[in-house]
């Protein structure tokens, strides 16, 4: 088991422990509701399983040779851990509104697929090897991949927590 991503998997379901589907679907006036934030949380985990599956399909690792020019985000996310507020989720990743019974199920889901697909490529292509690239972090390592859904996934689950107290 992938630590990282297990401290990913109790910090959202301590995050929406006991919420109703009405808590999930409740939010301020242009903001995302609960529900919504855990549809896109799976959107990026899904295409992280896709992404990784690619590079197991061809045998080889499919990252770009360039990690110089994202070092700086890179670091500050997965070294330091810190996630910048205020950016625009990519389209590709924004929330499908699905009934909240069924993104709640879905997201544990599709984490531990991505999981289990994370840990292929480590035992296949170790974990030092950049594997494949993040649209803004470039070229990420297994444990770079485990290590920027658990920032954005903690960020997003304390917006959950911040909705659970309005």
């Amino acid at each position: 088991m992938n630590n990282t991503l297990e401290q990913l998997r109790t910090a959202i379901t301590e995050a929406i422990h006991g919420m109703t589907p009405a808590d999930l679907a409740r939010h301020p006036d242009g903001k995302w509701c609960a529900a919504e934030i855990l549809d896109h949380l799976n959107l990026t985990y899904i295409g992280t399983a896709k992404n990784l599956q690619r590079c197991l399909t061809a045998g080889q690792t499919l990252a770009s040779p360039d990690r110089r020019s994202k070092r700086w985000p890179r670091f500050f996310l997965t070294g330091l851990g810190l996630f910048p507020s205020g950016r625009k989720s990519p389209e590709r990743v924004l929330p499908r509104n699905l009934p909240p019974s069924q993104v709640t199920v879905e997201v544990i889901q599709n984490l531990t697929h991505m999981e289990e697909i994370i840990r292929e490529c480590e035992a296949r292509f170790g974990n030092s090897k950049p594997v494949a690239d993040h649209p803004v972090l470039g070229p990420l390592t297994t444990n770079e991949w485990s290590k920027f859904h658990l920032v954005h996934g903690r960020h997003h689950a304390k917006q959950i927590l911040r909705l659970r107290q309005n």
